[in-house]
This record gives C-alpha cells, sequence and structure tokens, in this order.
C-alpha cells in the first residue's frame, strides 16, 4: 500500500495535480509490483515562504535517511531564487 505525498509551491492546477498522482501511481505500481488501486498520492501546496520550515526542515533534511533522490539546491533563497527552475 504505497503512500506518496507531494509538496510544492502553489500554482498547478486541479487538473495538473491528478494527471500527476495517475502518472505517479502508474510507475509505482510498474515499478513496485502492485495495483494501481492500492496506491494514494497527495498533493500539498506550501508558500514559498514557509517552504524551509516546514519541508526543508521537517522532511529533507530531518529525513534525509529516507531520500532516494536528493535536491539539487539549498534553502539559501537568494541563490534558490537565482538557480532554481521550480
Amino acid at each position: 500500500m504505497p503512500h506518496v505525498e507531494i509538496k510544492c509551491f502553489p500554482g498547478r492546477t486541479e487538473n495538473q495535480k491528478k494527471l500527476c498522482a495517475e502518472k505517479i501511481s502508474e510507475v509505482i505500481a510498474e515499478t513496485l509490483g502492485c495495483k494501481t488501486s492500492s496506491i494514494s498520492v497527495a498533493i500539498k501546496d506550501v508558500p514559498e515562504e514557509k517552504w524551509k520550515e516546514e519541508v526543508w526542515d521537517k522532511s529533507i533534511i530531518s529525513e534525509n535517511k529516507f531520500l532516494y533522490k536528493n535536491p539539487e539546491y539549498t534553502c539559501n533563497w537568494e541563490s534558490y531564487r537565482i538557480n532554481s527552475t521550480v
């Protein structure tokens, strides 16, 4: 019963979120060998000004041992805004 939680800046439409969840479910089912009906996907909008506190500190830094794909940015916001395409 895989569960995926995506946190991103606001701005995606409901249709974009639904399509993302569908595609992620398909990849998970194929990769992990389960049915799409057993997969749940949550997508939470996190305002940019709360990203460091709510995502970087709580999910990325403190749970780093669980990350299989590390971000290619840091939470130095000045360089993040200049170098990121998120």
